[in-house]
């Protein structure tokens, strides 16, 4: 039997020709799903028992599916580009237009939403083909040694670091320890590779000293080598700016929403540049590159209120760039924060929280905090500030308080799938 489509770990999702992995996890054993698997498409299991499919039985279906990646990236890396990149926020963002810059160079395949862990490397990396010039990994980490473990999965040519912040300060413990994670992508680069990092973080700064690649920075200082100039934003917030890597320059507006996605399209710059396209061909993808969904999604709904849809995911940091572009949109009514909790943030849980609604309160109208865990917001957001309950009392309570020519801002981390209320008032 030959596999001929991608990896998949839920077997609703197998392609026909596909590969089902399947793991006995504490609550649901995957081999017990291969018949409903088959009759979705795949032809085979990878897993630590026998099924109805033709199975590779194997000890650890985790360490095999790796050592699988990794022999067929392997077997193409004459011909692959594979970029890494990491950060604390904008991983999502910049991976998308990164993605739409190289495929207008040659065929790029990219992270699927948040398929950045040990499994979701591998899956990606799996993807893969013969015809694939490009590959580009978005790599996350709760803890050090994590992305140390995916480099030694495939070693990037190309390693991008956005930032240093404070996304699962909880699990690190400390924001050295952040930075000493994300400092294992360039550690653990392929030996002809190029890092680059964004100069106003101190932090990514300093991970210089961890290679002696050449170095590429990024970003709106005068010294970075691909710079973002005379940045300005139209009445929806798009950003539009001159992207100049010298001695050339060249204008690109971005479909959007968000003055922190120039940033990002800087990162995703350098690496188009690294990876050889012209600075033209890199300006002109940037400006028709889409971002994923639920990421700073504009709509306007047929009650005439406009939604801004950013309930994918949240930290501190991104939270406040969300904020910000919610500040920067038109509108003819109200402004809404709806903020649900951002998760792993430890010890600085309560305090991130309020600092959160002291800056929505600077932004907003009115500023809904859901949930006990989101709370501290309110408190910091005073006499704007209400909390609710739940989703559905978000929801109910939305719907009967915005008017036409409202605009609406969701965002939580993922835990607080507050896409629902995105949903519900849509």
């Amino acid at each position: 039997m030959t596999v001929t489509a991608p990896a998949v770990l839920d077997g609703r999702q197998a392609e026909p020709g596909g590969l089902f992995v399947a793991f006995d996890g504490e609550h649901v054993d995957g081999h017990d799903y291969a018949d409903q698997t088959g009759r979705t498409g795949a032809v085979a299991v990878l897993g630590s028992r026998p099924t109805s499919l033709p199975t590779v039985v194997v000890e650890d279906a985790q360490a095999a599916l790796q050592s699988l990646a990794t022999h067929v990236v392997t077997q193409l890396r004459a011909e692959l580009t594979v970029v890494g990149i990491t950060g604390c926020q904008g991983k999502t963002s910049t991976k998308d237009q990164l993605a739409n810059v190289l495929s207008s160079a040659g065929p790029t395949i990219a992270t699927i939403g948040s398929l950045n862990n040990e499994l979701g490397v591998a899956l990606t990396m799996l993807r893969a083909d013969p015809a694939t010039r490009f590959l580009v990994l978005k790599t996350g980490a709760r803890r050090v040694g994590d992305i140390a473990a995916l480099t030694r999965l495939v070693a990037p040519d190309i390693a991008v670091v956005l930032n240093v912040g404070q996304a699962h300060l909880g699990k690190f413990g400390s924001v050295g320890a952040i930075a000493q994670g994300k400092g294992e992508l360039v550690q653990g680069w392929h030996p002809a590779a190029r890092r680059f990092s964004t100069p106003p973080d101190p932090r990514v700064v300093a991970m210089r000293s961890l290679t002696d690649g050449k170095v590429l920075t990024f970003g709106p200082a005068r010294h970075a080598d691909v710079r973002v100039l005379d940045l300005t934003l139209d009445n929806v917030g798009r950003p539009s700016f001159t992207l100049r890597s010298s001695p050339s320059s060249h204008p690109v507006s971005l479909p959007v929403v968000g003055a922190h996605q120039a940033l990002n399209a800087s990162a995703a710059a350098a690496a188009g540049l690294a990876a050889g396209l012209p600075l033209d061909v890199v300006a002109a993808s940037l400006a028709t590159a889409s971002v994923s969904k639920w990421r700073m999604e504009l709509r306007d709904l047929a009650n005439g209120v406009k939604l801004l849809n950013d309930s994918y995911n949240a930290n501190a940091d991104s939270t406040r760039a969300a904020l910000d572009a919610l500040a920067a949109i038109a509108t003819g009514g109200r402004r809404f924060a709806v903020l649900g909790e951002m998760l792993e943030l430890g010890d600085a849980s309560q305090s991130e929280h309020r600092a959160i609604g002291q800056y929505a309160a600077a932004r907003a109208d009115v500023v809904v905090a859901i949930g006990e865990g989101a709370r501290p917001i309110a408190d910091g957001a005073g006499r704007r500030a209400l909390v609710l309950a739940d989703n559905a009392t978000a929801a109910e309570w939305l719907r009967g308080h915005l008017a036409p020519g409202d605009l609406v801002l969701i965002r939580a981390s993922r835990g607080g799938r507050l896409d629902e209320v995105a949903t519900a008032i849509a």
